[in-house]
């Protein structure tokens, strides 16, 4: 348990003095790229000192100044560290509406425009969300999001959500599939405890909506290109 108390114990110390300098700036002045940027750093902190070394792969096949929807496998609750400060700019994502009621983290998603998710299958909710994506894109901001909707329990892909590929189709947006795959090992499924090892995230090239006729053949074009940065047992 020692790695998790690290990490953890990391996010605390230096998050609680991050919170109070810059959430009050963000809300004074609406500039939220120092709260942003800082906790990208304490996460690195944190990763560095609980013996999470994360390696990528593919960051020179993401188009710049474009916004993309970066859609990725999901594994573990190391795999949202892991990736988003590995997106070049700025990126929001859909996460569970619970995580926005936490006092002070809440605060501070709200005010980087991530996007709560209702996971009880509302589709007056599921549309909002869209909406909120497409107003998000359409400031030149990325989009994250882990198109299973949950952490597979096993590490093998489930089967995907549609709203992403609405989203998409309707926006014309690029999307960037993210293969992840080592963090499984390093935090499972219903785990706190954390082992150190390494997390691979893996960039593919760019999927153009335009190309694809549906929704269904986008969402199998994202699969294939996926699970092809995941190993074998993990493509099924």
């Amino acid at each position: 348990m020692i790695y998790s108390v690290l990490l953890f114990g990391t996010f605390v110390v230096l998050g609680i003095p991050a919170a109070v300098i810059f959430l009050p700036w963000a809300i004074v002045t609406g500039n939220v790229m120092p709260l942003y940027h800082v906790a990208q750093a304490i996460v690195r902190v944190g990763y560095s000192l609980a013996g999470i070394q994360v390696q990528v792969e593919g960051s020179d096949l993401i188009p710049a100044k474009t916004a993309c929807i970066f859609m990725a496998n999901h594994v573990s609750n190391l795999d949202p560290p892991a990736l988003l400060p590995n997106i070049p700019g700025r990126t929001s994502a859909f996460i569970k509406d619970s995580l926005m009621r936490v006092p002070v983290f809440g605060l501070g998603l709200r005010l980087a425009e991530f996007i709560p998710v209702d996971r009880s299958g509302d589709r007056e909710s599921a549309q909002e969300s869209i909406a909120a994506a497409r107003r998000i894109l359409a400031k030149g901001i990325h989009i994250t999001t882990f198109v299973e909707g949950t952490r597979s329990p096993d590490g093998r892909m489930l089967p995907f959500k549609k709203g992403p590929f609405y989203l998409a189709k309707e926006t014309g947006a690029p999307c960037i599939p993210v293969s992840i795959w080592g963090t499984e090992t390093m935090m499972a499924k219903g785990s706190q405890r954390i082992r150190p090892g390494t997390a691979h995230v893996i960039f593919h090239e760019p999927i153009n909506p335009a190309d694809y006729q549906s929704r269904e053949d986008l969402m199998a074009a994202v699969r294939v290109a996926i699970a092809s940065g995941l190993p074998e047992w993990m493509r099924s």
